[in-house]
């Protein structure tokens, strides 16, 4: 860290580390605890009512008293309780005047839990209490049973209140950074600062409203009553003026917080993961950002994760701006988006607090961000113009940088000492892949381009068989898959036969992995691994608006189209999935985007059913892939998929060689049923893309771009839709340059721009656009 800044807020935190001391490893712990809250929220069973008061139950009757006669004061016992009652007791415990007082008026001591953090120990630790249950309780099940629905179940009622408050609190933390141990690190040194806080100015608030990262410790600190107590004896009275958890949060509180807070660190309150927004008004986050259990997709070895990060800019100057000095502050990345400029006056910048600048998501390929002080060159009409600005100053932050900073946080100086400007990020997690496919030359059988290039080089032996191709391209531009439909077989030589169609039960669709060996210019060979294959079914009646066909995984796709419905969009259509040979775990395509992925209001973060009947037509090109499984009975979404443009986000959880046999399994059949080259399938060229770094599409999002955060930034910046979700707008961000000039996707080359190598028109279209 640079410059006085740091001296003093260092100093400060150093100061309040020493005198704050916590018993407990409390990142360890604060780990362990997200763990715990994402499996109880995933237990659904669990927050029944009838179910919970069972439990309740067995945590007052039954476990309190034995572990009241295992618990010895100097040492915890190695011992833990079943789910349920795992719950109920860490819930009883975020109230800790109400738990001492349960524990003193009925045992006269205050029992502590045990410090487990982690699997082999919890895994002992449950096996040890379940032989003293079985022994203690051998009418009681140790695990939770169905609920006899006429018991009386007579009990505190204090602790029922608790336990049915905390129903969702794994929903404040289940970002997935938040069980990253440099988080959780960073998240401790802020919460014994906050701590100091309370003790250093005790007269000087009502209120003090902690940020999630801060609440995270304090709930986890109350979870262990006996080394919580101890902690906090000296500021017991202080801690009923910090707002919990559920609690209204006022402005004025807000205020206090933030002033005491710059007063004592002089650094900002608010940081990335850690903002007052998440607690005043949580909305919907733009990214289905969550923890996943496991990549499946790591077996491609042409995939490479992606990995976003929080990022957060506050600034605040040594004097005051004024109104008549034309500067402006422009927000750019150092790697990826180079059209990337959000712009803020620099009058938006106080001087007697940290004002909150940016807040946005970016990938961590995009390196850092670079802030530039620019003002207006002479002549020049707007400031932040770039013909009519120049850069006065900059400030440059690398993530690797801040990684490896205290708290996350670097703070820099810029023109001349007087403004500041402190950025902090979350640790990179990965967050789901994004694909989209892109038409390339017809290939042959074996996954070779048509071209005089291919023909010559193999010494004019004719090339067997044609495929239409797409390129498989990911958030980064790269090549990762190529994706083929067979067409047509025969030979083709010059002067000789041409090839001929097949039949549509052998049109089979492939996925090969890894990318072209290009041998001239853009002319080259399709990998040579498959990795996943769709075959259609014979139908049964070729009349019925219907196609079947069976993945490579074991998948059924059944596509049925209704024809009595409109002609002129695509509604109408089904689609059933399922697996024969997984009977345990099933899986649905619902048409739209759904769950996390519907469109959200651009005020207030609410589902926009109004944005949603405007664009009905579009949503018909949407597919959600839901699972269902018994850890998640009501589903969850695992990929989207936006056949007509051929465009996917699939989570690390899903694979994605069968997301995108899917998308062409539908295109095609969608083509070949309605007699329409919808999503421009028989294009066999490749187009013109975006050059790559130009608007990366998910490269940077704006953290809330529907709120008052972004409200301030240039209309670029707010209404870009690079700067959205890309479902939000789809069309938008995967426009080409072609399509700049208003011309369609879907509108392929003219028939005289194939070589007569490739097959005419007629070779593709049998089957698909006319009636043979």
């Amino acid at each position: 860290m640079d410059g006085n800044f740091s001296e003093k807020s260092d100093s400060s935190e150093e100061e309040s580390m020493m005198i704050i001391r916590l018993s407990i490893d409390l990142v360890a712990a604060a780990r362990r605890q997200v763990l715990f809250l994402r499996r109880v929220s995933e237990s659904e069973w669990l927050h029944h009512p009838p179910t919970l008061l069972h439990s309740i139950r067995r945590y007052d009757e039954l476990w309190m008293p034995l572990i009241s006669e295992l618990f010895v004061e100097s040492m915890t016992q190695m011992i833990l309780p079943p789910l349920d009652v795992q719950w109920v007791w860490f819930c009883h415990t975020l109230n800790p005047a109400s738990y001492r007082l349960y524990c003193e008026s009925r045992f006269s001591k205050l029992i502590e839990k045990s410090s487990i953090f982690d699997d082999e120990n919890e895994e002992y630790a449950l096996n040890r209490c379940r032989d003293i249950w079985s022994c203690k309780y051998p009418s009681e099940p140790f695990d939770l049973q169905e609920p006899d629905e006429t018991m009386e179940i007579i009990t505190d009622k204090s602790i029922i209140d608790e336990v049915f408050k905390h129903k969702s609190l794994y929903s404040k933390f289940y970002k997935p950074y938040m069980s990253e141990i440099v988080y959780l690190i960073a998240a401790r040194k802020r919460y014994q600062g906050f701590l100091y806080l309370l003790q250093k100015f005790r007269d000087g608030y009502s209120k003090l409203v902690p940020t999630l990262d801060i609440q995270l410790m304090w709930l986890t600190h109350q979870s262990y009553p006996v080394v919580y107590t101890g902690d906090v004896k000296d500021m017991e009275g202080d801690l009923g003026k910090v707002v919990g958890v559920w609690d209204k949060v006022e402005d004025e509180d807000v205020k206090a917080t933030k002033k005491l807070w710059e007063r004592m660190f002089d650094q900002p309150y608010e940081k990335a993961g850690a903002t007052i927004d998440e607690i005043v008004r949580p909305i919907k986050s733009p990214v289905y950002w969550e923890t996943w259990d496991s990549d499946v997709n790591t077996k491609y070895k042409s995939l490479e994760p992606r990995f976003l990060l929080e990022v957060c800019v506050s600034m605040r100057t040594e004097r005051e701006i004024k109104e008549t000095q034309d500067t402006c502050l422009r927000l750019r990345t150092v790697r990826c988006h180079r059209e990337l400029k959000i712009d803020k006056p620099s009058t938006s910048v106080p001087s007697d607090a940290w004002q909150k600048m940016w807040h946005i998501y970016c990938e961590f390929g995009t390196r850092g961000v670079l802030l530039e002080l620019r003002q207006r060159s002479t002549g020049g009409s707007s400031c932040c113009k770039k013909k009519s600005s120049l850069r006065r100053s900059t400030i440059l932050f690398l993530w690797n940088e801040l990684l490896r900073a205290p708290s996350l946080t670097l703070d820099r100086e810029l023109e001349q000492q007087w403004m500041r400007a402190v950025a902090s990020i979350t640790p990179p997690t990965q967050a789901p892949y994004l694909f989209k496919c892109v038409p390339d030359r017809v290939t042959d059988d074996s996954g070779a381009m048509i071209s005089d290039v291919i023909l010559k080089m193999n010494r004019y032996r004719p090339q067997e068989g044609r495929w239409l191709t797409r390129t498989v391209l990911d958030h980064a531009g790269r090549e990762c898959f190529v994706l083929r439909i067979r067409m047509g077989s025969g030979f083709w030589r010059r002067g000789g036969e041409t090839p001929a169609a097949v039949k549509k039960e052998d049109r089979i669709i492939e996925v090969r992995e890894g990318s072209w060996s290009y041998v001239a210019g853009s002319i080259g060979r399709a990998p040579g691994k498959v990795v996943g294959t769709a075959t259609p079914k014979e139908e049964e009646d070729s009349r019925e608006k219907k196609a079947s066909w069976s993945l490579s995984n074991g998948d059924e796709l059944t596509i049925q189209w209704d024809s009595s419905s409109s002609s002129s969009s695509s509604s109408g259509f089904t689609f059933n999935l399922h697996n024969q040979t997984s009977p345990h775990d099933s899986v649905r395509l619902l048409k739209g985007r759904k769950m996390q992925y519907q469109v959200v209001n651009e005020v207030d973060g609410t589902l926009d059913h109004s944005k949603q009947e405007e664009q009905e037509e579009e949503e018909e090109y949407y597919v959600t892939l839901v699972r269902y499984t018994a850890e998640n009975p009501n589903g969850r979404a695992t990929a989207l998929i936006n056949w007509k443009l051929m465009v996917v986000e699939v989570s690390p959880e899903e694979d994605a060689v069968v997301v995108l046999l899917l998308c062409m399994v539908i295109l095609r059949s969608v083509t070949e049923m309605k007699k329409e080259d919808i999503g421009g399938l028989l294009v066999r060229r490749r187009l013109k893309q975006t050059n790559i770094g130009l608007r990366d599409w998910g490269s940077v999002l704006l953290l809330h771009p529907y709120s008052s955060i972004s409200t301030s930034a240039t209309n670029s910046a707010r209404f870009s839709p690079h700067l959205q979700p890309w479902y939000w707008n789809a069309k938008a961000v995967m426009a080409s340059p072609v399509e700049a000039d208003h011309k369609i996707t879907s509108r392929q080359p003219a028939a005289s721009h194939y070589s007569p190598a490739e097959g005419d028109d007629k070779l593709y279209k049998r089957g698909l656009l006319i009636i043979p």
